[in-house]
Parts: C-alpha cells; sequence; structure tokens
C-alpha cells in the first residue's frame, strides 16, 4: 500500500514542475514514488563535503546524524533523524517542508538536488 502523503507530495512535485517549468521537482517526485527500500541515507559529514556555505539542498531519502555540517545549510528531505535535525539547527542552518521548498524556489534555481 502506497503512504497517501507520499503520494500527495509527488503530485504536488509534478505540479509545480509543470507551472513553473522546473525539471528539479519532477525529478523529486520520480524519487519519492520509489519503494522505500530503494531510497538512500546520507550522512551529515557527506552533506557537509557536497555543500558550501548557505547552499539550499534537497535529498530523497533520509538524512542520519553521523558527523556535522560545518556551515549553514537550508535542508529539506523525505526524513531525517533527530540528531542530525539538532546539528543542522544548531549551527545555525534551517530545515523545511517540500512545499515551503518550492515556494521560496519556484524554478528550482540554486537548489542543490543530492542522490
Amino acid at each position: 500500500m502506497t503512504n497517501q502523503v507520499v503520494v500527495r507530495m509527488a503530485r504536488d512535485l509534478k505540479k509545480a514542475s509543470t507551472k513553473n517549468d522546473a525539471p528539479i521537482w519532477g525529478k523529486l517526485a520520480e524519487y519519492a514514488l520509489k519503494p522505500s527500500i530503494a531510497r538512500r541515507d546520507i550522512n551529515l559529514k557527506r552533506i557537509g563535503q557536497l555543500t558550501k556555505e548557505n547552499d539550499t539542498v534537497v535529498f530523497p531519502g533520509k538524512v542520519l546524524g553521523t558527523g556535522n555540517v560545518p556551515h549553514k545549510i537550508t535542508l529539506c528531505s523525505f526524513s531525517i533523524s533527530n540528531s542530525a535535525a539538532a546539528k543542522i539547527i544548531e549551527n545555525g542552518g534551517k530545515i523545511i517542508s517540500y512545499s515551503d521548498l518550492i515556494e521560496q524556489n519556484p524554478t528550482g534555481k540554486g537548489v542543490v538536488l543530492l542522490g
């Protein structure tokens, strides 16, 4: 059985992709509809290596709290551990929902898609 929240999120992402001519939201919708077993995990240490100060990052999987991000980021992910969330906020970063992300970056420019 498919989670209705995930289905709604994918539909909203596809709509935003079409409306704003932003392929990044369509790609994210594809990731959302994959089976949960196919989703990836990423540690904060790796996010810190792949990003720079004030990046807006989307990760279509689970963010784990191993390591640290040495700079401020804005993160949107399908799932995040409590320790990872605490570390990001502690460093001055933000965690936002996909709807807020689309609202702030309708065309997807400046958004880094990891995965």
